[in-house]
C-alpha cells in the first residue's frame, strides 16, 4: 500500500515526493507517460556528448530564496545570466526591449531619461488595457510592436495579439536602462550536472518507487494506494467531459555545429521573417567545453505535446468547470501547469509543489487545486 500515487515525475510531482518521503515518511509510487523522468525539463548528452534539453531550453531563475536552496540539496549551481538577442532590421538587437536596443536600432545615442521620452513620444493611449496589443502599444508604440511582438506572437500563437489576454507580452517588460540580462530576477543559475541528474537524487529516497513509460489510467485500478496527486493534464483526467483545454505545442529540429558556437549569445528570436522562433545555442547555457555546440530551432504548433495554455477568456472559463469537478475530489490533489492549466515558470511549480505539501502536512482538508484549499476558497 503506497501513502501517495503520484503521477508524472516533473517538477511538481518529484518536489512532492521527495518532501512527502523525506519530511513526511510516507511510501511514495511516482509514474510517468514518458521514459525518463524530470518532465520538460529533461536533458541528456547527444550523440555527440553535447549536454541538450530534449523539450527547449530551460534556464532557471527565481527570486525565492527558499525555492533557490530547496533545489540546491539536489545539485551544485553555476551562475548563468541569460541574454537574448532578436534579429530586427536585419540587426541582432537586445531583447527586453532597453536603452542599447533603441539607440542600435535607430542610430541615435540616448540617455535613460531621453528613451522614456522616446517611449512616451509614441505610445498610443488605450482606454482599459486589455489585449496583448494594448500592454505593448500602451507603453512603446505601434511602430515597436509591429518590429518585436506582433509577428513573434502571430507565431507562436497562431493569434493575432489584439486576440490574447495582455499576460502574454506583459511577461517581456520594456527597460530604459542598458540591462541586457533577459531576467532580473535576484538567483540566476543553472544546476551545474543539468536537471536530470538533480531530479535523479531528489527521487533516490528509499520511499520513492519511479514507474516510467507508464498511463496511469492502466494501473491506477491495481495499485493500492491512500492519496492520489495528479500533475497531468486536469481536463485528461476528467476524459475530456466538458471539451479540450487548448494549448499550444512546439516541434524541435536540433543541430550539432562544428564550432565552439554558433551564435553571439545564448538565444536569438526571430520575431519577423522566418518559421522558428527562436534558436538556442546549449554550450551557453550548461557551460560545457566542448569543440562542437548544439542548437535548436523551436516552431510552434497546435498539435502535440501540451506546452503553453491559450490565454484567452473562454479557456479560462472552460478551465474553470473543470476546477469545479476537482474540488468534488477527495484525497486528490491537482499540482502544476497542467493540472491547474497555467503557464508556470519552473521556480513558480516547485514553490506551489512545497506550499501544497505544508497544507498536507498541516492535515488540512483533502482536497487542493493550484496549492489551495479550493473546498474553502
Amino acid at each position: 500500500m503506497f501513502d501517495y500515487l503520484i503521477v508524472g515525475a516533473g517538477f511538481a510531482g518529484s518536489v512532492l515526493a521527495e518532501r512527502l518521503a523525506s519530511e513526511g515518511n510516507k511510501k511514495i509510487l511516482i509514474i510517468d507517460k514518458r521514459e525518463h523522468i524530470a518532465g520538460n525539463a529533461y536533458d541528456y548528452y547527444n550523440n555527440d556528448g553535447i549536454l541538450i534539453h530534449k523539450y527547449g531550453p530551460h534556464i532557471f531563475h527565481t527570486n525565492s530564496k527558499e525555492v533557490f536552496e530547496y533545489l540546491g540539496q539536489f545539485t551544485p549551481w553555476r551562475p548563468y545570466e541569460h541574454k537574448v538577442l532578436g534579429s530586427v532590421d536585419g540587426q541582432l538587437v537586445p531583447i527586453p526591449i532597453n536603452l542599447n536596443t533603441i539607440n542600435q536600432l535607430y542610430g541615435l545615442n540616448l540617455n535613460s531619461s531621453e528613451v522614456e521620452d522616446f517611449f512616451a513620444s509614441r505610445a498610443e493611449k488605450v482606454a482599459g488595457v486589455k489585449t496583448s496589443e494594448d500592454v505593448v502599444v500602451s507603453k512603446v508604440g505601434r511602430e515597436l510592436y509591429e518590429k518585436f511582438f506582433r509577428g513573434y506572437t502571430r507565431k507562436m500563437w497562431d493569434l493575432d495579439p489584439s486576440e490574447l489576454d495582455a499576460s502574454v507580452t506583459a511577461r517581456v517588460p520594456t527597460r530604459t536602462n542598458r540591462d541586457d540580462r533577459y531576467f532580473t530576477d535576484t538567483y540566476q543559475a543553472m544546476p551545474l550536472h543539468g536537471y536530470t541528474q538533480m531530479f535523479q537524487k531528489m527521487l533516490s529516497h528509499p520511499n520513492i518507487k519511479v514507474m516510467l513509460n507508464t498511463d496511469y489510467k492502466e494501473i491506477i485500478d491495481f495499485i493500492p494506494y491512500h492519496n492520489l496527486i495528479f500533475t497531468g493534464p486536469v481536463d485528461e483526467y476528467f476524459n475530456y467531459c466538458y471539451g479540450k483545454l487548448p494549448y499550444r505545442s512546439l516541434e524541435f529540429k536540433f543541430e550539432t555545429i562544428d564550432q565552439e558556437v554558433f551564435q553571439p549569445t545564448g538565444t536569438v528570436n526571430y520575431p519577423n521573417d522566418q518559421l522558428y522562433t527562436r534558436i538556442t545555442d546549449f554550450k551557453y547555457l550548461t557551460g560545457q567545453k566542448h569543440p562542437k555546440t548544439a542548437v535548436v530551432y523551436e516552431f510552434p504548433k497546435a498539435e502535440g505535446d501540451p506546452y503553453y495554455p491559450v490565454p484567452r477568456p473562454e479557456n479560462a472559463e472552460l478551465y474553470k468547470k473543470y476546477q469545479q469537478l476537482a474540488s468534488s475530489m477527495t484525497n486528490t490533489y491537482f499540482v502544476g501547469r497542467l493540472a491547474t492549466y497555467k503557464y508556470y515558470n519552473m521556480d513558480q511549480v516547485v514553490a506551489q509543489a512545497l506550499t501544497t505539501f505544508k497544507k498536507i502536512m498541516q492535515g488540512q482538508p483533502e482536497t487542493y487545486i493550484n496549492g489551495q484549499n479550493i473546498l474553502q476558497s
